[in-house]
């Protein structure tokens, strides 16, 4: 199925983006979060900041990336529900 912006945007230009997640779980350097009932590993190594059950993070390519808090989360998630489709974002 052809999305609108297959058609504009080449195989190459294509990325995977970031996505906020909130942490169900810590184990020492690995984490597991959750959004919309999608749940993801995490390692938390890249990050120097503590983190807590709770907090929100930015996880891409399996990794956390950054620790934001809750407001941000909620607008990230809602502008990224007005571009890309459900399937993207799973």
């Amino acid at each position: 199925m052809l999305r609108p912006y297959d058609r504009i945007i080449p195989e190459e230009n294509k990325m995977c983006v970031g996505v906020p997640m909130r942490i169900t779980s810590i184990d020492g350097t690995s984490a597991v979060a959750e959004i919309d009932g999608v749940r993801r590993e995490a390692s938390l190594m890249l990050l120097a900041e503590e983190l807590v059950v709770g907090d929100f993070i930015i996880v891409h390519a399996g990794f956390a990336i950054s620790k934001l808090d809750e407001e941000d989360a909620r607008q990230t998630l809602e502008m990224m529900r007005e571009v890309f489709h459900p399937e993207d974002m799973g």
